[in-house]
């Protein structure tokens, strides 16, 4: 299936999100948390929802016909 720019994009910040939540999970470490000063400083939050509306958005990329969409 042909994905275009934003599909790409979607899909790269879901996966980052995944390895997130796996140091959270395994280590009780957010990368996310230590790189920008706290899970509820401002930076924090909108990486969070960034992530959060692509992964919303990625749900969209499970009810496409393949060959909806093409490059």
């Amino acid at each position: 299936m042909a994905r275009n720019g934003l599909d790409r994009v979607a899909l790269l910040l879901v996966i980052v999100g995944a390895v997130v939540w796996l140091s959270v999970g395994l280590f009780q470490f957010d990368f996310v948390a230590a790189l920008f000063g706290g899970a509820s400083s401002t930076v924090s939050r909108i990486i969070y929802s960034v992530v959060g509306i692509a992964g919303v958005y990625s749900i969209s990329l499970l009810f496409r016909d393949s060959d909806a969409v093409r490059e």
